[in-house]
This record gives structure tokens, sequence and C-alpha cells, in this order.
């Protein structure tokens, strides 16, 4: 393990020749798996189970504001929306529909614009990457 420091501390001072790094410390690095680390029930406005969960790192925003792991559970949707922000996400794996009938399949990497308006479901269950950078507006 050290060799490999070492190694990244000699490439490191090649290419910037007096850079110093301290290490990160370990409260200043959140590491979660998506396969182990529990995910978080997204309720609808109502208060129901939505099917969907988060994964979200930090505390520092709302769930499901900024990036996050976004998971839909077979037959699941979200609730109608507005976006505040350009929305982006990466399916991982699964596919999901948005309500004009567009399929986003497993490796697509997707923007919807400020402003656009939509609803998802998964028929089979899907996870998400994806990043947004304000509440939304339920429809």
């Amino acid at each position: 393990m050290h060799e490999f420091k070492d190694h990244l501390i000699n490439q490191i001072n090649q290419i910037n020749p007096g850079a110093t790094m301290k290490d990160i410390q370990l409260q200043d690095r959140l590491v979660a798996n998506v396969t182990t680390s529990p995910f978080k029930a997204w309720k609808n406005v109502d208060g129901t189970d939505s099917g969907t969960a988060i994964l979200q790192l930090g505390n520092h925003t709302k769930l499901g504001i900024g990036f996050h792991i976004y998971r839909m559970a077979p037959g699941s949707s979200s609730e109608a929306h507005e976006h505040h922000g350009d929305e982006e996400f990466f399916v991982i794996e699964g596919s999901l529909r948005d309500n004009d009938g567009t399929i986003y399949r497993t490796g697509d990497l997707v923007l919807l614009k400020d402003g656009t308006q939509h609803f998802s479901v998964s028929d089979d269950g899907c996870l998400l990457a994806v990043y947004i950078p304000k509440a939304e507006t339920n429809l």
C-alpha cells in the first residue's frame, strides 16, 4: 500500500513539482455501497409509500436534492412534478418510462431541462444515479 501511495506522490510531484497533499481525514470521507447501505423510503406528498427509496450521503441538503441514488421498485412511479433547474440521471440498471412514453434503459444518461414536467414509472424496477439542483414542485 505504501508503494502505491509513494508512486502517486511521485506522479503528482512530476506534474506539479513541490506540491504537497494532506491525507483525507476519516470524518471528511463518506462512503456508501448501493448493495449494502440502507436506503431511505421516499414518501408521497400524502405520506403514502411511493415504492421508491434514496441513498444520499451527507445531511447538508434535503433528501432527494443534490446527488443521490434513486431506487424504484417494480411497478412504482414518481409523482408528477416540475423541475427547477436541470435534472440529470444515469440509469445504472433496469428501465423507466416517462408519462409521454419515452423509455430510458440501462446505460442511458438523461438531462431534463429546467421547467420540464413529468412523472416516471418503472415496470420492472430500476436504479438511478441522480442530480437535482433544487426542490421540485409536485403537480
